[in-house]
């Protein structure tokens, strides 16, 4: 476990910070984008989690702490031993447990826009940040692409299968979809 007995350090005043394997990268370095947008990603979550609760914060809890793997992943280039990892069980996780969700919930006949109640808006508000890690973790494997420091193919699976998952949840905390808000193509322009 992590133990931190000082929050600052000053190592990083200089632009840069350190991987898990001692290299020190720009803190606009592409792995550096990817890790804080995980970061921001977990954040929103937790705004979410607030109002949760039951056995979807339970899961919510799980996901967040598997952020934090996907963080240490994304911390740790190339091959070291021991390195905590995403692994293909926590993407199959995921994806049993968007099934179990769907399986109740009716089919959808337009796009939703984010909203209905606070829990789904803000779990929307967190798939949406989500996708913004997605994309960076992408920038990042077509960035380091060639070299020893490959991404882990799973860390990239888990975090697309998360945007399902929290779309899924979000129409669950919306009374299993009933307070879905749809969406009306051209339904709120005016003439003038």
């Amino acid at each position: 476990m992590v133990r931190l007995t000082k929050i600052y350090t000053r190592t990083g005043d200089a632009g840069t910070t350190g991987l898990v394997d001692g290299s020190r990268r720009s803190k606009a370095d592409a792995r550096m984008v990817a890790i804080g947008e995980v970061d921001e990603a977990n954040s929103a979550i937790g705004v979410a989690a607030l109002s949760i609760d039951g056995p979807m914060l339970r899961r919510v809890a799980r996901i967040q702490n598997d952020l934090f793997d996907l963080g240490a992943d994304l911390a740790t280039p190339g091959a070291v031993e021991g390195a905590l990892r995403i692994l293909p069980e926590q993407v199959a996780r995921l994806e049993a447990e968007i099934d179990a969700m769907n399986a109740g919930l009716a089919p959808l006949t337009s796009f939703i826009l984010p909203g209905g109640t606070a829990a789904s808006a803000h779990l929307h508000l967190a798939r949406a940040i989500v996708r913004r890690a997605e994309r960076a973790g992408v920038a990042l494997a077509e960035a380091e692409a060639g070299e020893d420091q490959p991404i882990n193919p799973h860390a990239l699976s888990y975090i697309n299968r998360l945007s399902d998952w929290l779309f899924v949840a979000a129409r669950v905390m919306n009374q299993s979809g009933a307070s879905d808000v749809l969406w009306v193509p051209g339904g709120v322009r005016t003439d003038r």
